[in-house]
Order: structure tokens, then sequence, then C-alpha cells
């Protein structure tokens, strides 16, 4: 392909690799677009598992590429003819499997994947090369129009065989179109290559090796290597079935499973059912196909005593967000709450055993709680408020059908007691967040917010996770009794959500991380003894529990991407460049964003990044929560997320010291810089207060409150000039001085909608409601509104919605953040 050089950056004193194509070498057309193809693709990706593409450009007619240095081996070298030991093997497998999900992704399959192709640091990381014969495929629901990425017209199709023989997929060998599922054969022969020393399809010749692949099974690995253990070689079968249909379609998967077995030990471990998914029944495979799939997704969890794994049995299959799951008074009936490709929620019941769901006809609604007589609770109508939290109308209805009958209004939580006759509730009043149980007796408040509200099977106590900071998932696990004293078990976790009492009322059950994103099972009894239950590579959410140690719970794949448009440029650039990718700040030019990384890629205290509009890489500030770039762009406003994570601090973006902006004890959620640079405005609360809005000088001095209790922190816009702010509090969006007390109502605004931004000129507000960016512009005079703009991802299947959007200064320029989250339902078995 050309010539490799190891070089210098003087601008961030980094080593890098720069590839050059010789310019005698760039006559020739093929070479050229597979060198521009290369680029291009691993250009769009950033992944810890994928070489990191930096620039590219032409010199003297010579293009090149600057590339991560990586400084280790070809997988190919560390083979050599001898097999790994099977551990290093599901560790090397593992990351590739992370890194094709990240390109499947993004709609790039590889499509030459071998182990020449496979990189290993001297660090123990597996980086994925050479994306030349890379194709873009247009993922689920989307056209492929519309991507900027270049992909090949005549060389790719049907008929034209691409790839490396003996790593082929039987459908790359027929020279038909390759897609996901042909990378994870190819990925197969990989494993299978790295357990076993030797290819898994390798003939006398071309012919003989293509006629392997397409009729052949390559030997049993437990005849190489006897201490392959069944389940691993039953992950590797299943990425080498001939039927594409019949193979893992999804590399999360693949990397899940293999995550999965690497968290249990023994060598005794029991095998995933996974092999199960295998049809070789002949005539019998119609009629055994649902049983199959029930039975195809047991995955491993880990327990913190015993070695024996819980089980998990999927329950639901298509593609989706589940909220919420209950079981029905049976124990085996059970009634959740979809959003299937992209649809509005639609509440559904089901046995398990069975991949087909009956629908209820009760549109929109989403399942609260279910009582032992067989009434619903049902959230009908719910809408974001603020991020985890949906306030709807609250309904009960039979669970065999009928009319839902209206309750209660702008109820986020609720849960039947054991009666069957009251229930509890959370509902915001008074500007705090409540918990009443029964109706009008309040428990307990907060400035927070609470979540999965549950009363004990003997109805003397009411469960539910406290979170101190709106709009982060972050929280303890509490019980209150009914006199309101209120009690702490457990906790802070990172992320908390998911919680139910065990059946007997001798435990809580719950799902939450002390870092990252992978919620655990786990449980906590009234006295505080907390136990790890049950842990896989993923996110899980606890929703249910029922007799005999079993359990509702789903998968959820987690992600928050950053999409933007830059200054001068006609379509949106996707700029995640992590798992949780959250916009915290546009500079008034458009060319640099603010963002908040919050997933497992952020670490336990959360990372604050810089990056520019152009797609140049993310620059790590420090940890913590963002939420402000000044007007000079030398200094972020931030939130550390350490004890007593309530104050605020200054973190410079260049050369200069960290230091603490704040040191009260007011409890900061979120603040936004003043143009002036020396003042800033922040929602906080003092400790039994409602949020309300300050204003402090950035040099100290006491803060000043500009407005009631009450005060929404989901979003705070600032007037060019700085005399204004504008913030919902009360359920009305005003604006408020920032000079003293003073509210100015705003005319045109409808209920439910929350600032974006303000215009350059001061004159107009830029407004939406949430979840989704139809973003009004209203002329702040005459209440006139118009239509800016709809802002949407392009696959809306899992989109939970947009909580951030922010424009520069002439609203030419925008970014935002979307959070999707893909679920399956499982019934967990053998809870101890």
């Amino acid at each position: 392909m050309g010539e490799v050089y190891r070089a210098k950056d003087p601008r961030l004193g980094r080593e890098v690799a720069i590839k050059v194509l010789p310019a005698s070498f760039s006559q020739d057309a093929a070479r050229l677009r597979r060198f521009e193809q290369e680029a291009r693709a691993a250009g769009v990706l950033n992944h810890p598992n994928i070489t990191a593409v930096y620039d590219v450009g032409q010199h003297d007619g010579a293009p090149y590429v600057v590339q991560e240095l990586l400084e280790g081996d070809t997988l190919r070298a560390e083979l050599a003819g001898e097999p790994f030991a099977p551990r290093r093997a599901v560790e090397c497998a593992t990351q590739i499997a992370n890194g094709l999900a990240a390109a499947h992704e993004k709609g790039i399959v590889h499509r030459d994947l071998k182990p020449e192709n496979v990189f290993l640091t001297r660090d123990g990381r597996v980086k994925i090369l050479d994306f030349g014969l890379a194709k873009l495929m247009a993922p689920e629901g989307r056209p492929s129009e519309g991507s900027h990425l270049p992909t090949k017209t005549a060389d790719t199709e049907p008929g034209v065989v691409l790839g490396t023989l003996g790593y082929m997929s039987p459908e790359q060998v027929r020279g038909q179109p390759a897609d996901a599922r042909s990378d994870i054969f190819s990925f197969g022969t990989i494993l299978y290559e790295m357990l076993s020393g030797r290819r898994a399809f390798r003939g006398d010749s071309a012919a003989d090796t293509m006629s392997a692949i397409l009729r052949e099974d390559p030997p049993e690995l437990s005849l190489t290597n006897q201490d392959i253990r069944p389940a691993l070689e039953r992950i590797v079968r299943h990425c080498l079935e001939k039927n594409p249909e019949r193979r893992f379609h999804s590399a999360h998967d693949v990397a899940f499973d293999l995550e999965a077995l690497s968290t249990a030990s023994g060598p005794a471990m029991p095998a995933p059912a996974l092999g199960a998914r295998r049809f070789r029944w002949g005539p019998l495979a119609a009629a055994l196909a649902a049983m199959a799939v029930a039975a195809a997704a047991y995955f491993l969890g880990r327990r913190d005593v015993e070695n024996e794994p819980v089980s998990f049995q999927q329950l639901t299959f298509r593609r989706g967000y589940i909220p919420s799951a209950r079981f029905g008074p049976d124990g085996q009936t059970f009634v959740f709450t979809a959003s299937w490709e992209g649809a509005p929620p639609q509440i559904f019941s089901g046995r398990p055993g069975s991949a087909e769901h009956t629908a209820l006809c009760i549109p929109g609604g989403n399942v609260a709680s279910v009582s032992t007589t067989g009434e619903l609770l049902v959230q009908i109508g719910g809408q974001p408020i603020r991020a985890f939290t949906l306030a709807g109308t609250l309904a009960q209805v039979p669970l065999a059908g009928g009319s839902p009958r209206p309750l209660q209004e702008n109820i986020h939580w609720a849960d039947w007691a054991p009666d069957g006759t009251r229930f509890a509730l959370v509902r915001d009043a008074a500007g705090k967040n409540q918990l009443e149980f029964p109706i009008g007796r309040r428990l307990y408040t907060t400035a927070g917010f609470i979540s999965h509200a549950r009363i004990s099977p003997r109805g003397d106590l009411v469960a539910f996770i406290d979170h101190p900071v709106q709009g982060d998932d972050g929280g303890s696990i509490a019980v209150v009794d009914l006199e309101g004293r209120k009690r702490s078990l457990a906790g802070p976790y990172a992320t908390a959500q998911g919680l139910a009492w065990e059946h007997d009322g001798s435990r809580i059950l719950f799902t939450a991380a002390k870092q990252g994103s992978h919620r655990a099972l786990r449980a906590v009894d009234p006295g505080g003894k907390e136990r790890l239950l049950a842990q896989v590579p993923a996110a899980l959410t606890l929703h249910d529990t029922a007799p005999g140690g079993r359990a509702l719970v789903s998968r959820d794949d987690q992600r928050v991407a950053l999409s933007s448009l830059a200054p001068g440029e006609s379509a949106e650039r996707d700029l995640s460049w992590l798992d949780f990718s959250l916009v915290k700040d546009l500079s008034a030019d458009g060319r640099t964003l603010l963002l908040d990384e919050t997933g497992e890629g952020g670490g336990s205290g959360y990372s604050i990044y810089l990056r520019g509009t152009d797609g140049s890489p993310a620059v790590r500030l420090g940890s913590g929560s963002a939420t402000s770039l000044s007007k000079d762009g030398k200094w972020v406003i931030s939130i550390p997320l350490t004890p007593p994570r309530r104050h605020l601090g200054l973190l410079p973006t260049g050369t200069g010291e960290s230091r603490p902006l704040t040191h009260d004890a007011i409890n900061h959620h979120t603040a936004r810089w003043l143009p002036d640079g020396r003042r800033f405005v922040f929602a906080g609360n003092e400790p039994g207060h409602g949020v309300r809005l300050w204003v402090q000088e950035v040099g100290g001095g006491r803060p000043r409150p500009i407005s009631d209790e009450g005060i929404e922190t989901f979003a705070i816009a600032v007037s060019p000039d700085g005399h204004w702010v504008a913030a919902v509090g009360a359920g009305q969006l005003r604006l408020h001085a920032t000079a003293g007390n003073a509210t100015r109502p705003i005319p045109g605004v409808e209920a439910g909608e929350g600032p974006v931004g303000f215009s350059d000129d001061g004159r107009s507000l830029y407004v939406r409601r949430r979840p989704w960016a139809r973003v009004h512009r209203i002329d702040l005079d005459s209440g006139r509104r118009e239509l800016w703009k709809e802002l949407m991802p392009a696959d809306p299947a899992g989109v939970g919605g947009i909580p951030t959007i922010f424009l520069s200064a002439n609203g030419r320029s925008y970014a935002y953040s979307y959070g999707g989250t893909l679920s399956q339902l499982y019934l967990v078995e053998g809870l101890k």
C-alpha cells in the first residue's frame, strides 16, 4: 500500500504513524481508491479497538494518512502456528468483537478481517487494521444516502469476490453482498485459529478452500485442545454458521457472550444455551423455532458467594426500548411496555416460552404496577419533564382489558399496596419531588428526584431510589416508614435504576453500578447488608420479582450520541467520542464543543472533553460534569462528582490550574457563564429548600438569589447582554432578571416548552418541548412563533429523546445529543 513513517506531532507532542502512498502509486486508481477508503472509513470511527486516524491530506501529489502509532505485532505473527491459551483468546476476541460492533453501528463492514489485520499492542490492547475493503451499509431503517463516506461501486457489485481466501464468509465466496454477519463469520475463523492453532478452512487449492467454506465444518475444537469449554466452542460454531440468518446477528452480542463467559470461574462452567440457535433438525425446525429462540439467550451471571450462575431466559426479540415490566398475579404471565422499531410505546402481555406477545389496547400507556387482584396502574401520556423522569396521568385498568379510569395527574411513579386498594405515588409539589402513601400523605421530599418507589409486602415500608441531583441517575437505595422516617441502605451509586422487594419482604433487589453504566443485580436487607447477585458486561434494569428466586430484568444497550452541524457545512457530523457523549455547551462561533462522557468510558467520576466541530480528536480536561464554556474559551465551569458533590469548580482549557469556584452549602445542579466572564448564574438549592436561580461573582462573595424556588434544571439560557436568564419555574417558562428578582413573561410560549438559547440580537428565544427537538423561534416582544428546525436522528429505534441542544450565536450551527436504549427482557431464575 505504501510507506509508513514514525513521526512526532509538534502541536500535541505525541508520536504518530504517517502512511504515505507514493506519488507513482497514486496514479493507480484502484490503489488510490483503496487507500482513501481505508483512511475515511477508519476516520469516521472512534473506538479503543480500532486504529485512530488523526488527519488526511496530500503532499507533493502523494496522499497521506496520520494515524495512531502502534507498538507490538500482528495477530498473525503472535500466532505463528501455535494456539493461544483459552483465556487470552477470549480476551483478544472480546476486544475484536467490540471494535467490530463499533464499526457496524456506523454502518461500516470491514470485509477483510484476518489475523494480518488484527494488531496486538505491547500493553495488551487489540486494534483492527486496514479498512481498505470496508463498505458502508445502510443501517436498518436508514437510507445510505446522506453519508459522506465514499463506497466502492463496480468492485462491490454482486458476483465479485472480495476478501482473503480462508477467512471469507460463504456469501463472500459466492460473490454475494456482505453485511455485518459476514464479518462475524470471519471473526469466527480467527477465534477458531486462536484456540486451535490451525486455520478453520484450508484446502490443497483455492477451489478446495472455497468448497470447505461453503460445505464443511472445521474439526471440533475439543479434538485440538482439551481445555476448550463447550460454551466457548458453541460461540465459535454459532459464528461459523453457513447460513447468515443462523449466525449471531450482532457483534455486540458476540462480545456480550464472550464477556459473560470470562466472568465465570472453574472448569465445569455451564455452557450458555446459545448452541440451541443452530437449527439442524430438518423438518422439525419450523415447529421448534419459537422454543429454540426462547432458549437461545441464556447468559452467565456472576455470584458473589457460589460459583453457580443464575440463568437468563430471553423473553423479547424485537428492536426497541422497554421502560417497564411486571409479573402478573399468577407469577407466570408478564406485562411490559415497549417501543418497537421507533413506534409509540404500547403495553404487551406474554408468557415465558413464547416469542409472541399480545398487545393490550392501552395506547401510550406505561405499566406502573399490577395488583394481586389483576388491576393495572398505568401512566398514560407520559412526557419527560427532566432526565429520567416522566410525568403523566395515572390510570387504573383491568389486566384483562377495558377503558382506563384516570386517577391522578402529573404522576412520575406509582405502586399498589398489598391490599390492592391503595397505592403510593411520586410527583412534584411546591418545587420539590414528593413521595406519598397513601395519597396526600407526604412521606419524603427532595430537591433531587425519587424513582422506582415500591411498597413492601407487609405494607409498612416504601423502598425507593433517592437521587440527589436532577438529571443524574446516580443515587442511593432508601426506605421510609409510614411515619416518614427515612433510612439509606446502600450506595451512593454512579447509576441506579430498577428496584423491587423480594416476594417475602426479606430484602430489596435493585440494579446499580459503582462506576460506569454496567448496572449489576444486587440485594440489600433492611439492616443494610448488601450482596451482589449477578453481573454481566451490560446495563441491567430490574423490573419485578416473583416467588422462587425469579425476576424480570432487561438488558439495556445504552448509548448517548452527539451530532453537530459545523459552520459552513450542509450536513450534520457524528461527533460522539466515547459511549455517552453528552454535549454541554457550544462556543459562540460554533467551532468548539464542550461535552461530558458519563458512561463506561467516562470512568467513575465522569470525564469532561473539548472537541472541535471539524471532527478533530477530543481533548480530556478532567473529571466531573461540565456545565458551561466561557466566552473566551479559556475556562469551563464544572461540578466534581466526588463528595460533597455540590460545589462548582473551574477547569482551564489550556494552561492553568483548576480551582474551586464555590464554597457554600448549596447543592449545585447546573451553571452558565454570564457574558462579562466575571459572573455566572447557577441553579441550586439550599438544604431543605427547592431549586432556585442564583448569580455569583467568579472571584467569590455570597451568591444572590434571583428567582423563587421550583426551578427546573434541565435547561437555562442567558441572553447575549447578560440581563436575562430564561428558565422554567412552576411549570412556566419566564425571563429572570440577573440584576434583581424581577421576572418577565414570554408571549407565545406553549405549555411544556423550555429554553434552547437566545438569538444573537437578544430579541428572540429558541424553545422546544422535551424530549424531542422541534425547535421554535419566538419573538420576545410580539410572541410570534416560527418553526426553526426539527432535529431527529435518522434511526429512531430505541431513541428515548434529545436531552441537550446548543446553538451558535447566529443560530446557523448547532449540536445536540440523543439518548438511545435497545432493550431485551429476560426472565432471571436461580436467585438466592
